[in-house]
């Protein structure tokens, strides 16, 4: 996907996620399902501090830590630095050197991509802690997420020893037919799943244990999708 592309995502969700972080005060002391401990609050801290910290990472070109968010308020600190960060996004240039915790190259439009998907993950969580409907997705962006949990992030969490590694290959089907592979050796297991139910179902928005066709290994499929895949 182009740099624009991922820009005009970003910028949807932060336009959706911002109305959401104006909601009630008890709205925002509302449990996130897929993030044990955390208040939909917490939840906008969470963005403002990855917000802060990848655009200081854009702007010194280095490793930066990442910044605390508030104990409380944390919606509005949130809401306080959305546009600047933003800003920060739209202008950098994708193939700057950068420091980023992806494969090589290391470069500035990692962050675009990254802060795309984080963006959208997370909305999909807000939406389901205020009991509204998810966001809809284009395709081409839910198969670039795909292929960033499956190509990026699974890759990564093997190498960090987060997750075992399969005792054989296991492949990741969707409907066009484009597949990923994990693991070394034959492969022994494949899952298959419409886009909206793998993209999200690698985040751990959905059930791909309940939802997914799973054809040879089971067990070894079902340890895989367990991972985690993703952090």
């Amino acid at each position: 996907m182009s740099p624009d592309r991922y820009l005009a995502e970003l910028a949807s969700s932060l336009d959706s996620l911002s109305m959401l972080a104006r909601q009630s005060d008890e709205t925002l002391t509302r449990s996130v399902p897929a993030c044990p401990g955390w208040t939909l609050d917490a939840l906008f801290g969470h963005l403002g501090s990855i917000e802060r910290w990848a655009a200081e990472v854009v702007r010194e070109g280095k490793f930066v830590e990442e910044p605390t968010p508030p104990a409380k308020g944390a919606a509005a600190w949130f809401l306080e630095g959305a546009n600047a960060f933003l800003g920060t996004m739209a202008a950098l240039d994708p193939e700057a050197q950068c420091w980023n915790f992806g494969p090589p190259p290391r470069t500035a439009g990692f962050w675009l991509r990254r802060q795309a998907h984080e963006h959208a993950i997370h909305l999909v969580d807000a939406c389901q802690a205020s009991d509204l409907e998810g966001p809809a997705f284009g395709e081409d962006f839910m198969l670039d997420g795909i292929d960033e949990a499956l190509a990026m992030f699974a890759p990564r969490q093997l190498r960090l020893e987060r997750m075992a590694a399969p005792e054989e290959a296991v492949t990741f089907r969707v409907p066009d037919g484009t597949t990923w592979t994990l693991g070394k050796g034959p492969v022994a297991a494949s899952i298959s799943a419409p886009l909206h139910g793998m993209y999200l179902g690698l985040w751990g928005r959905s059930s791909l244990a309940e939802t997914a066709i799973i054809e040879g290994d089971a067990d070894l499929a079902l340890r895989v999708i367990q991972g985690p895949l993703t952090p």
